[in-house]
This record gives C-alpha cells, structure tokens and sequence, in this order.
C-alpha cells in the first residue's frame, strides 16, 4: 500500500509531466464529442477524474487466444478475478463484453498494455491500442491503458509458488494477470 508521501510524489510528477502526456491524450481523443465517454487515457489520475463514485471497473488483460477478465468491487479498492473469455470476433466478443457492463454497473475499464521491457511499443501493443479504440466506440465508456509489463509471468510465478498444475494455471493464468493490472491501476487511483 502506497504511503501519502508517495501519492503526493507521484501526483506532482504526474502533474508535470500531463501537459506532454495530456498532448497526446488531447490530439488521440481529438473529434470526441462524447464528453468522458469513450476516451482513451494512460494517465491514471485523469481517468480517476472522469469516473463516477460507487461503480466497479474491469480489468483486461488482452492475450492472442483469450482475454483475461477482472473486477473491482464498488469502492474501487480491491480486483477479484472474473473470467477468461476465449477470444473469437470481436463482435462476439462486444456481446459478452457488454452484458459484462450491464451485470455489472461498469463505469470504466483497465486495459493492459503490453510495453517492452524497455518501454518501447511492438506489435502487440499496437493491438491492444487498436481494442482499446474500437471498445472506446462500442462502449462509450473511458478506458486507461494500463503499463502490463511482466504481469503474465508474476501471475505464473504466483500459481507456482501456490503449487497449482499445469492444467490449473492454464485456467487461471489470464484472468488473474488481469486482476494484477487492475489492482495496481486501483493502486494508484487511489493516491
């Protein structure tokens, strides 16, 4: 759990550094006429200003095969995994993410973005980027794009410390890297 010093750090340095970041944000959302619908953010204190209170987020970790689901509870302070969903066309997969809106009274969503170790942006990322615009129109809800560096393999290491199978972590993997993204977007919102 972070401590205030740190939240207050890290609120300055995000401050600071929001007019390049809020730049790019400005020009990528430029023609939204949606308001807070829709748009697609990477600064967390941002996204945090579009929700409302009392709503739950869910957190997407986007793999080649499936997506990874996970969910927060009402006061945005802890991420439960929800449910691997095999992935298929994206307009079957709208379907599912959309009654997954509606169970669930979502006001946001957390999407992982696989960066390079060295912060760079290869073709995975350029995917999850591509999702993140077409869910932004579908759903009309904000997204935050959410650094996922490494969160598959924790995941991994987690479940084999825990001493699941094989067959288990195959289950389990994806939608518990999902809930290690937003757990640590919820993290930081809550600065």
């Amino acid at each position: 759990m972070p401590n205030t010093l740190q939240c207050g750090i890290r609120r300055s340095i995000s401050r600071s550094a929001r007019t390049t970041t809020g730049e790019k944000q400005t020009m990528a959302n430029a023609g939204d006429d949606k308001g807070s619908t829709g748009r697609i953010l990477e600064d967390a204190e941002a996204f945090g200003d579009l929700l409302p209170a009392d709503r739950a987020l869910i957190g997407i970790d986007a793999g080649t095969k499936t997506f990874g689901l996970a969910l927060s509870d009402l006061s945005r302070t802890i991420a439960s995994p929800l449910e691997t969903i095999q992935r298929s066309k994206f307009s079957k997969d709208l379907l599912r993410f959309e009654e997954l809106v509606r169970q669930n009274d979502i006001c946001g969503l957390v999407l992982g973005l696989p960066r390079n170790l060295d912060g760079s942006e290869g073709p995975r990322a350029q995917s999850t980027r591509a999702l993140a615009r077409n869910l932004a129109r579908s759903l009309e809800l904000p997204i935050l794009l959410w650094d996922e560096r490494l969160t598959t393999s924790q995941a991994e290491r987690m479940l084999i410390e825990a001493d699941a199978s094989r067959k288990r972590r195959h289950e389990v993997i994806d939608k518990l890297a999902a809930t290690l993204i937003l757990q640590g977007a919820l993290d930081r919102l809550k600065c």
